[in-house]
């Protein structure tokens, strides 16, 4: 496997790597932009759009050209008003993902991490549906849905829920625990195994069904932050990374890199508007 610096825009929090209609699309998560590359060749990223608040992530939107996107302290289709509020005054969304069954989930914070504030929210839904979290990050589910992985990056730990048909969370259990370093950004592939960025690691990580380390890829960017399967054959992993604290970032640190995998992923699941469920 060779690792490819895949563009030098150096991104501050990089973050929400999906990859929706052919392309790799990303989030400058407090500089609040949206942002895409193509997943064949290497380049620059193009922007989407620019948001006064922090972006966590976005998801497309069933029968449209639009994106659903975690933004602030809500969601709500990019470029229009804010459909759902989850949090108040001294919070911020942090991560978000779409699920098999068309569900959009958020994770919430505080900026100042005060420990136990963060939460999981589902669209549509009583909030939060799991609360008790620091720093929340990385929802991604199996490709069948029936599991979410989730993150608690502040405690070093991934849990594994099932998820039944509406969507309720059951059966907690650790899934990884590496209390010395901090899980970020998850995503799965076809065949059920869990690939896991680690900030100030400088790893990524696949994991199998059974919790068992599987793979690592060590990178020059000292802050990995999410992870995403594309490109052609959609073989290719790709791994954001950030500047953010960093007091001499070097030229790895806040790029995009990419390395070629054996197992595939699958597109960003759709988000489904509960009028069209």
């Amino acid at each position: 496997m060779t690792l490819t610096q895949w563009n030098f825009d150096q991104l501050e929090l990089g973050e929400g790597a999906r990859w929706i209609n052919g392309r790799l699309v990303v989030v400058d998560l407090l500089a609040g932009r949206v942002l895409e590359t193509r997943g064949d060749v290497p380049g620059p990223f193009e922007e989407i759009a620019s948001l006064p608040v922090p972006v966590g992530a976005v998801a497309p939107v069933r029968g449209t050209d639009e994106l659903i996107a975690a933004s602030g302290t809500g969601a709500g289709i990019l470029h229009a008003p804010q459909q759902e509020t989850f949090a108040g005054e001294g919070m911020r969304i942090n991560d978000a993902v779409a699920d098999p069954s068309g569900r959009f989930w958020v994770t919430t914070m505080a900026y100042d991490t005060e420990p136990g504030t963060g939460a999981l929210h589902r669209m549509g839904s009583p909030s939060p549906v799991l609360k008790g979290l620091t720093i929340p990050n990385g929802p991604a589910f199996s490709p069948d849905g029936t599991l979410l992985y989730l993150a608690d990056s502040a405690r070093g730990v991934v849990h594994r829920f099932d998820v039944d048909s509406d969507g309720d969370l059951g059966g907690r259990r650790v899934f990884v625990h590496t209390p010395h370093q901090t899980p970020d950004g998850m995503t799965t592939d076809i065949a059920g195994n869990v690939w896991i960025a680690f900030w100030g690691a400088s790893v990524v990580r696949r994991y199998r069904p059974d919790g068992r380390l599987d793979r690592e890829i060590t990178l020059p960017a000292r802050q990995p932050t999410s992870v995403c399967l594309g490109g052609p054959g959609l073989t290719r992993l790709f791994v954001t990374t950030a500047t953010y604290g960093l007091r001499r970032p070097s030229l790895h640190d806040g790029a995009l890199f990419a390395v070629d995998v054996d197992v595939p992923g699958r597109p960003a699941d759709e988000f489904v508007p509960q009028s069209q469920s």
